[in-house]
């Protein structure tokens, strides 16, 4: 298919006895076979902080796993109902202890009421767990049960939240409304440096 990167992606399976792992494994693993030169991103659940489960996707080697937290630590427990902030956090961390190579990927969405100062520490809090890339992108409610959007924010703020990030020492930050994980998913590869 003459594809440059992937991008794979599931639910949370909580049901499965290894969370999906090994269906993530799977796909690497066709993926690698008929697309040698394609590299890969997977984007993973918590696997409720599982190190079996996590472990059998660190060792298929994608060249990025993303999980991400979603939103500062205030709003998470309100809108995460099975994951948690640290928990999320401690997977990051946990990845690139086992494996420095594989580059490691997290987001928030804004407009859920978080402060400027939140989103500081949020950037912070990843640093920390090691984390090379960064999404930043605006909630949008998918439906009258879901949280309530707070507020649109606007294409200054994207923009002093990417300089942020970037001064920080994100290796690659993408911010502006339109933003989800996987957005311009290869250009996060090449600017770590491992693009093939």
């Amino acid at each position: 298919m003459g594809l440059k990167h992937v991008v794979i992606i599931s639910v949370a399976r909580d049901d499965l006895p290894d969370g999906g792992a090994s269906q993530f494994v799977k796909c690497i693993e066709v993926v690698r076979k008929y697309n040698p030169d394609t590299t890969v991103e997977v984007l993973i659940p918590d696997f409720q902080g599982d190190h079996a489960s996590l472990d059998m996707v660190i060792v298929a080697k994608p060249e990025i796993i993303n999980h991400n937290i979603e939103t500062v630590e205030r709003i998470s427990p309100k809108i995460r109902h099975r994951a948690t902030y640290e928990r999320s956090l401690e997977v990051l961390a946990y990845i690139k202890e086992q494996d420095p190579e594989i580059f490691t990927k997290t987001g928030i969405m804004l407009g859920l009421g978080e402060t400027q100062e939140e989103v500081a520490q949020a950037m912070d809090d990843c640093l920390n767990a090691n984390v090379d890339f960064f999404t930043i992108g605006q909630y949008l409610q998918p439906s009258p049960k879901h949280f309530k959007l707070h507020e649109y924010v606007s294409m200054h703020q994207f923009g002093v939240y990417r300089r942020m990030g970037m001064e920080k020492g994100f290796k690659f930050v993408a911010s502006s409304p339109q933003v989800r994980s996987s957005y311009k998913a290869h250009e996060a590869l090449a600017a770590g440096g491992a693009s093939k």
